[in-house]
């Protein structure tokens, strides 16, 4: 029996549904090595300074990117190295010695666990302080600092645009 030309044309549409879809993997391979690429170049953790609520950095025209050295987070209340509070804030400004003791004993052992690495490097800390510290805890830390071998300061700050600074 011969068939219709309209059921002819059915049958060959519904033929077309029933064939297996292929896959181009080479195109899809292509652009994750292109994303993968563009990811890795616009990485830039070095900057990134670690985020806490309670600290508002001062702003500055620095132009240099900070690197990668053991942070120093200084708020209203507490003192903190690596999540581990240190010292309260209120109680370091209080107080009459010039050095925090516990500060000092927590980057000589620092210090001693990294002699093993190379014990001529000079050790580097960065203070990242809120803007409303007063300058006396501050001097208290610096000067906790000098006595241990991270003897190499820096302060965390927010850049501030060339525009607004004029």
């Amino acid at each position: 029996m011969k068939k219709s030309a309209r059921a002819r044309r059915m049958a060959r549409h519904h033929g077309r549904h029933k064939m297996v879809a292929t896959l181009n993997l080479t195109s899809l391979m292509d652009i994750f090595t292109i994303l993968l690429i563009f990811l890795l170049v616009n990485n830039n953790n070095a900057a990134k300074l670690p985020e806490d609520q309670d600290i508002q950095l001062p702003e500055s025209t620095a132009q240099e990117l900070p690197n990668d050295v053991l942070i120093i987070q200084v708020s209203a209340t507490n003192v903190i190295i690596d999540g581990r509070k240190i010292a309260d804030t209120q109680a370091v400004k209080v107080q009459e010695e010039r050095t925090v003791d516990a500060l000092v004993e927590e980057l000589k052992f620092r210090a001693s666990r990294a002699l093993a690495v190379n014990p001529e490097d000079e050790r580097e800390v960065m203070i990242q302080a809120d803007r409303d510290v007063p300058y006396a805890v501050i001097k208290k830390l610096m000067r906790s600092c000098m006595e241990t071998p991270y003897t190499k300061v820096a302060f965390a700050v927010l850049k501030v645009a060339e525009e607004e600074s004029e």
